[in-house]
């Protein structure tokens, strides 16, 4: 199977309308999301993907938009710093107000809906939403939170109720992405992952297709935490998901025998086959390398290949062009084993 995580590149009006938002109408921007959805749908279909989604074109990057739909925090960000390299000390912070709550939801359920009215027979659709762990990130400690544990605690019943709502809509396969999960385990104890997790998730176990995405994040194509996968096991394979998604190819693969133990506790793995923070553009005979070693370590019946993160930080010619080498050289391996 193949598929993607959940974010893609702006088409370029929809870059400029989000930075200069205040020379749009509401109903503009509205158009104008909608446009990029069919555009990010159209590159999803062409290329040949089994598993597509929206390309989170309503949000502004994976998660900021969210926090415009929580009540107890200040809405307007500060920034720790804004000047030099780009990293992620650079991403809006927000201080607490009060206790948070959410009134209407965090709007992944109405990007769902606009998906199912867009994407044409066939393709399985996904959405994709972040942790309250992740979620929490961005959020500064403050009276009533004396943590960030405190405040991804306060997060969950907001980020479950938005889960409960999408498989009312329909929706059948969801990621919850959890990228700062895999950036802390190494200093955080990764039970407590497991367990805050789990209970974000408990009302939609069984009732559709959940998987995570662990990475070490992609904020102008940078990692932000050490890239070791380690650390986050055995813990991490008691999480109740049908499937794991893991970063591989910008870390040349290291780790690769974490699949074939995920595969053995009946979980499957997407496998990120193709490096989003590289320009170098995979080649359909590096993909079919790439799966065929993935091959030895896990059985086809267990696999899906993806992008290492969401396309977001990449250039649409570039995602476009390795979202086609990596479903066709797929496809060399499903021919060569009698699966096409």
């Amino acid at each position: 199977m193949t598929t993607v995580v959940g974010s893609y590149p702006f088409p370029g009006w929809l870059e400029f309308a989000a930075s200069h938002v205040q020379e749009f109408g509401a109903a503009d921007i509205e158009e104008m999301r909608s446009d990029a959805v069919i555009a990010v749908v159209h590159d999803q279909v062409r290329a040949g993907l089994d598993v597509i989604t929206d390309g989170e074109q309503g949000r502004y990057d994976f998660n900021l938009s969210f926090y415009r739909q929580l009540e107890g925090i200040d809405p307007t960000p500060f920034s720790p710093r804004r000047f030099g390299p780009p990293a992620h000390d650079q991403r809006g912070k927000y201080k607490v107000t009060g206790a948070i709550a959410s009134k209407h939801g965090l709007g992944a359920v109405n990007e769902f809906k606009l998906l199912q009215k867009i994407a044409p027979a066939g393709p399985v659709l996904k959405a994709s939403l972040p942790g309250p762990y992740t979620l929490s990130g961005r959020i500064e400690p403050g009276r009533p939170y004396a943590s960030r544990w405190e405040i991804a605690d306060a997060l969950v019943p907001i980020v479950r109720t938005e889960l409960e709502q999408l498989v009312e809509a329909g929706c059948r396969e969801i990621t919850l992405d959890e990228p700062s999960m895999s950036c802390y385990a190494y200093r955080e104890d990764p039970y407590h992952f497991v367990n805050i997790f789990a209970e974000t998730v408990r009302p939609i176990v069984g009732k559709c297709r959940l998987s995570t995405h662990l990475c070490f994040g992609n904020y102008k194509g940078r990692a932000v935490a050490p890239r070791r996968y380690a650390p986050l096991f055995p813990a991490f394979f008691e999480l109740p998901v049908n499937e794991i998604h893991l970063e591989m190819a910008s870390r040349e693969f290291a780790e690769i025998e974490v699949i074939g133990e995920i595969a053995k506790r009946s979980i499957d793995v997407a496998v990120g086959i193709i490096d989003v923070k590289s320009y170098y553009v995979e080649t359909p005979a590096d993909v079919a390398e790439r799966v065929r070693l993935c091959l030895k370590y896990a059985p086809a019946e267990r696999l899906a290949f993806a992008p290492d993160c969401g396309l977001s930080q990449t250039a649409r010619w570039a995602a476009r062009q390795k979202l086609i080498n990596m479903v066709e050289g797929v496809a060399i391996v499903r021919k060569d084993l009698g699966l096409a």
